[in-house]
This record gives structure tokens, C-alpha cells and sequence, in this order.
């Protein structure tokens, strides 16, 4: 069993790329899983699309095969080359595809480094998958290795005691050209978390906050929470052309701000456009300043010059936690066949015993005292064996001494994680 993982991130691709890469609902989703299991190497797969990442995490039987996969599905549904693919994505396997889930769960793959908004894009990740039958046990480890070492990186850095997001980001930005937004007023569209967090901020800076959705209760709903206001959204075509400031995050596939709305206005507008695919599509409107998702990689940057000293030391924990995660992975595979070589010998002391009895070399009276000395026996020459199999499992020979063990027990390695259950993947479902 292998793990493979196939990033595409706004470190590889442009935003372009990753619209058509993106998938918006549960409907596509489900669509792309289980064309991407109906792979021959395929047994499990998680799909992560973002603002900012689309990534495929599976557990596989053969690397090549299932990247082969992967790339070709992609490619059909996107209208992206297999080429310009494979010439932009990241591809992980086994210890490396773990070394960056840990790092995307502690957020340090992130533009924003800290950002508090990937753990739960993942954790919504994998319980779709997982409720839907597309992932189990194999990934269940995974992830929740990579949800442990989050909090591990949480707890012993700084690069979250500041919470930032994208969200925050872009509206640090319109503070950057705006000196001041006190009263102005704020057109947030969308009712997800980041439509949340950006209206937050922008009403404890004082501006007049608005929301709208396609759901209007669920903008009544924010609004309620937040203190704002709600606005229709059949109004949008005449908002776009009365606020000053604009947030958009929308899941639409379409734009939804179109020139067919925009008229020319005597002032100037700040549009922020943080949803993939955009929403915002325009070519005309001189006095509109627009920003998306990329646009704010300056002030990322600083964000990361000030976390510098925390990115470090969670590397250092992220390559641990990477270590002891295949430690804990071997520890699976020794202990099933330990208990079988157990079994096996047993099994052999039954038969022999009950043969020395019926050739009459030892009294029918005595079976029992022969099954429990011979087992004694067996333990006793056992042990130190098993002893030593357990502490090799967490040195880089313990692969090398599972597969000779399966070969002598003539077991095959591919049913040995799955019929042990890890007592972490329901503590991950229940712990939702």
C-alpha cells in the first residue's frame, strides 16, 4: 500500500489553472471520487479544493498507475493538457505525501502562514469522503496523524497566536488603500467562513456592513450574528453600483458580476474577489480597484517574515511527527504477525500432541498437562523473538524484517493494515 498525493496550489498554478481544477459542490465531488477510486490502483482518495489548493490524497497499490489516473481524469474534466498537469503539480508519495499533508494541516502550506481556515477545510474533506465510502482506514490514519500534529505545531509556536486568513488579509489590503473605512459603505456577498470572518472585521472597523445571499435566510441568519444588515440579492445589480467597498466568496460556477450591471459611478470602488472560480468578470469600469486571491501575496509575505521564527521550529515538528507516524504504521504490521506466528505454532503443538497420544507413546490422561507444557515450551522459545520484533518496528530495517516475516508465514502484506481497526478513525468521526 502506498500513499500518493497530487497538489496543485497557489505555489504551482495559476489562478486560472485552479478554477478549472476546482470543484464547488458535493455533487462534483462525489462525481470526482468515485471516478478517481474506480482506478484499478485506487483503494481510498480524499479530495481537497480550496481558494487556494486542489489536491488529490489517495492510498494506492501502484504509483505510476494511479498518478496515470489521476492526471487523465483531471485532465478530461478541466480541459487542462496532461502535460501542462504534470509540468505544474506537486506529486508526493508514501513518507513525502505525509510530510505535506502534515504541513497543509498545520497550515504551513498555506499562503497565509497560521491561517486557522485549512484544518477545518480538511476535516470537511475527509468526512465527506469518509461518510460517502470513498476513504477508511488507510486515510483515517493518515489524517488523523495530521490533525494530531496541527495542534502539536498550534501549541508549540507562535505562527497562530495571531489568527489571520484570507479573509483578514483582504481586508488588511483595503486598509492599505483606504485610510479609512469608518461608516463607508461594505457589500459582503456569500454566507461561508469567510464571508463571516470578512464581515467581522470589517464592522469592527466601523464600516456599514451588508449581506446577501442567494439563501436570503442564511444572509439573515450571518447578519443576525454579526450585526449587520441584509441586503436582497436581487438588488446586487444596483449595489454593485451604490457601495464603495465589495466582498465577494461565492461557490458559484458563473460569475456573478458581470459588465451586463456595472455602470460608470463618480467615485472610486475597492472590489475584493476571494472565491475560485472568481466572481467577478468585468471590462469595463475605470474607477474599479479589484483584488483577487493572488493580489495579496505582499502582505503575505510580511505575514510570513513575522512567523519566520515559528515556521522553523514547526518544520522540525511536522519531520517527527512524519517519523513517528510510519513507526506507529509498522507497529500495525508487527503485531498481526506476531500473534500469527503464535497461532501457527500452537496449532503445530495440538497436532503433534495429539499424535504422540494416539501412537500411544504418552497416556490418553496426560493430553492436557501435554497441551499446556508444550505451549510453555513454545513461549518460552518465542518470546525473546517477539521481543525483538516489536523494538525493530520503529527502526528503518523494520520494513525489511516485515516483508521476510509475511514471506515465512506466507502472508499477504496487503491484508494486514485492514484487519486491524485504528482506534483513531471513529475517535476523528465522533470527535466532529
Amino acid at each position: 500500500m502506498h500513499y500518493l498525493n497530487i497538489s496543485f496550489s497557489h505555489k504551482n498554478s495559476t489562478l486560472d489553472v485552479r478554477e478549472k481544477l476546482s470543484y464547488k459542490d458535493d455533487y462534483a465531488t462525489k462525481g470526482c471520487l468515485s471516478k478517481l477510486n474506480s482506478g484499478e490502483s485506487i483503494n481510498e482518495s480524499i479530495l481537497i479544493s480550496t481558494c487556494n489548493r486542489m489536491e488529490v490524497f489517495c492510498s494506492c497499490s501502484d504509483i505510476a498507475s494511479a498518478t496515470k489516473h489521476i492526471f487523465e481524469m483531471l485532465a478530461a474534466r478541466s480541459g487542462v493538457s496532461i502535460d501542462e498537469l504534470e509540468g505544474r503539480a506537486d506529486i508526493f508519495d508514501d513518507s513525502s505525501a505525509i510530510h505535506h499533508l502534515f504541513s497543509v494541516a498545520s497550515s504551513l502550506d498555506s499562503m497565509v502562514i497560521g491561517e486557522t481556515q485549512i484544518a477545518g477545510q480538511l476535516k470537511d474533506a475527509f468526512r465527506f469522503s469518509y461518510d460517502n465510502g470513498f476513504c477508511s482506514q488507510k486515510l483515517a490514519r493518515a489524517m488523523h496523524h495530521a490533525f494530531k500534529c496541527a495542534a502539536k505545531v498550534r501549541n508549540a509556536t507562535d505562527i497562530s497566536s495571531k489568527p489571520v486568513s484570507i479573509a483578514s488579509v483582504a481586508v488588511s489590503k483595503l486598509k492599505s488603500v483606504l485610510d479609512n473605512v469608518e461608516g463607508k459603505k461594505a457589500l459582503v456577498i456569500g454566507v461561508g467562513e469567510m464571508s463571516e470572518i470578512t464581515a467581522k472585521h470589517l464592522l469592527s472597523s466601523g464600516a456599514d456592513v451588508y449581506i446577501t445571499n442567494r439563501t436570503k435566510h442564511k444572509a439573515e441568519k450571518l447578519a443576525s450574528e454579526c450585526g449587520a444588515k441584509v441586503l436582497d440579492m436581487q438588488d446586487l445589480h444596483k449595489a454593485v453600483n451604490e457601495f464603495e467597498i465589495l466582498f465577494t466568496a461565492t461557490s458559484s460556477s458563473e460569475p456573478i458580476i458581470t459588465d451586463e450591471i456595472i455602470k460608470p459611478c463618480d467615485f472610486d470602488r475597492y472590489w475584493f474577489d476571494m472565491a475560485v472560480p472568481r466572481d467577478i468578470n468585468y471590462h469595463k469600469g475605470d474607477r474599479i480597484n479589484l483584488y483577487v486571491v493572488d493580489d495579496l501575496k505582499n502582505i503575505v509575505d510580511q505575514n510570513m517574515s513575522f512567523r519566520e521564527d515559528g515556521a522553523r521550529k514547526a518544520h522540525g515538528i511536522i519531520g517527527r511527527s512524519t517519523v513517528e507516524f510510519f513507526e506507529w504504521l509498522n507497529t500495525l504490521n508487527i503485531e498481526p504477525m506476531i500473534k500469527e506466528i503464535y497461532e501457527k505454532a500452537f496449532e503445530a503443538a495440538r497436532i503433534e500432541s495429539q499424535r504422540v497420544i494416539k501412537k500411544g507413546f504418552i497416556p490418553k490422561e496426560y493430553e492436557d498437562q501435554i497441551h499446556k507444557m508444550s505451549q510453555q515450551v513454545l513461549k518460552r522459545f518465542l518470546h525473546q523473538m517477539s521481543s525483538k520484533m516489536r523494538s525493530v518496528s520503529e527502526e528503518s530495517k523494520a520494513d525489511m524484517l516485515t516483508s521476510a516475516v509475511q514471506f515465512l508465514i506466507e502472508k499477504d502484506q496487503r491484508d494486514i493494515p485492514d484487519k486491524y481497526k485504528c482506534e483513531h478513525a471513529l475517535n476523528i468521526i465522533e470527535g466532529r
